[in-house]
């Protein structure tokens, strides 16, 4: 059994504390890529009414921006968009925004966090939505390369007959973008900055 903190208030924590719980904190940062392609694997089998699968969908996607030369953070944004849709029904790119924010770039980041609006151009029509609700976001530094991860990446990735290369492909890519966080408040304190 792990040793285990005495305090039962953090105000209350002591440097001793720390020592036992900075150690197994930086253990869990290291399997978090194991724990967020469990989770991916979640979405196996779960086809919400549409053709494929969300694990299909996420896999089709992130195929799509292999072949077309992306790199690996983009591969695996590609990878994880919907990553949320179990947890978050009402805000599913939130949650892949979050697991991603540590590690990606600004720009991939809003990718992320905003490609529900942008996606819902090719369909919020169909459900009482306002299809042009991507255009609020007109004019902001990563519309284009929203739009664009949209109409080539996610639109397309809903083909039961597509390529989807298998989850274990792209683990090697979650895992290098993983490593260290770009940004975090507590990548001193965990020796990483």
């Amino acid at each position: 059994m792990n040793a285990r903190a005495s305090f039962t208030r953090m105000d209350q924590s002591s440097r001793e504390d720390w020592g036992v719980i900075v150690p197994q904190a930086m253990q869990m940062a290291r399997t978090l890529p194991d724990r967020v392609l469990a989770h991916l694997r979640l979405l196996d089998g779960d086809f919400g009414g549409f053709a494929v699968d969300r694990l299909t969908h996420c896999l089709q996607t992130a195929t799509l921006a292999h072949r077309d030369g992306r790199d690996e953070e983009y591969v695996c944004c590609a990878l994880l968009h919907d990553i949320g849709d179990t947890l978050g029904s009402y805000n599913h790119p939130d949650i892949a925004a979050a697991i991603l924010k540590p590690f990606v770039t600004d720009e991939n980041l809003w990718m992320v966090q905003q490609h529900g609006i942008f996606q819902g151009h090719n369909f919020f029509h169909h459900i009482g939505l306002d299809r042009d609700m991507r255009e609020q976001f007109r004019g902001h530094a990563h519309f284009e390369r929203t739009a664009e991860f949209v109409e080539c990446y996610d639109n397309p990735a809903f083909d039961p007959t597509a390529e989807a290369l298998p989850l274990d492909f792209f683990a090697p890519m979650l895992r290098r973008l993983m490593v260290q966080p770009r940004q975090s408040i507590y990548k001193k304190a965990m020796g990483e900055g």
